[in-house]
């Protein structure tokens, strides 16, 4: 299979991103149907399981109510999100976000901020493009301006969830002149690894009045030693 990461491999209008054969869809049918089957998750964290809970939600839930994933933080879908993220490839913000679950009806998406420095860098925020797709799909408002990222923190890449809540402390703020008053808030991002970032922001939102705070990712990272 070639290297999704190649630019220079990426399809012409026409082609799947992942198996690069003709398709009408960017991800056809049966690179979905092979890759992104639906698992049983946890319902809190959205971890891959067989029981109701997992032991981590039941021993330390993080403070939101559900946490939605389309497919687990692996082949092929580790490449596609790393091309979105890294390398410019907007265009698979559409057919990765066809992926993600519903949120409810009535709810208020908010993607994950970045810091003003970092989007510059970059010059896209993933999960606000995400969540563009997500709410027009649905019919749910956006509001990309609500949450604010006030701190640039290190990368957080090789940091534990513990090591991820401190780092991220004070990194966020809600906008000035916006209220989340009585709101069902869901926060949109590409990949769940540890939820410290989901957390921050939960627990900032239900201080601010949210009335409920859900999530939806395109991925979630199993846990280290899953098969």
């Amino acid at each position: 299979m070639r290297n999704w990461l190649n630019p220079a491999q990426w399809p012409l209008p026409g082609g799947c991103w992942i198996c690069r054969d003709w398709s009408r869809e960017r991800l056809c049918g049966p690179c979905v149907e092979r890759f992104a089957a639906p698992r049983p998750r946890c319902p809190h964290c959205a971890l891959t399981l067989a029981t109701p809970a997992c032991a981590h939600c039941l021993r330390d839930p993080l403070p939101l109510h559900s946490v939605q994933a389309a497919v687990d933080f692996e082949p092929p879908w580790d490449a596609l999100l790393h091309a979105l993220k890294y390398e410019a490839a907007l265009g698979l913000a559409p057919a990765l976000a066809a992926l993600m679950p519903a949120p409810p009806p009535g709810s208020l998406l908010l993607p994950v901020p970045l810091h003003p420095t970092r989007l510059g860098e970059r010059g896209h925020n993933q999960s606000t493009l995400l969540a563009r797709e997500l709410a027009r799909r649905c019919a749910l408002p956006c509001a990309e301006r609500v949450l604010e990222r006030v701190i640039d923190t290190p990368t957080q890449t090789q940091l534990s969830r513990t090591e991820r809540m401190k780092n991220l402390r004070h990194a966020f703020a809600l906008a000035p002149g916006h209220s989340v008053q009585g709101r069902h808030c869901v926060l949109v991002d590409d990949v769940m690894t540890t939820g410290a970032t989901l957390a921050t922001l939960a627990r900032l939102l239900l201080a601010q009045g949210a009335a409920r705070v859900d999530a939806c990712v395109v991925a979630r990272t199993p846990e280290p030693d899953a098969p």
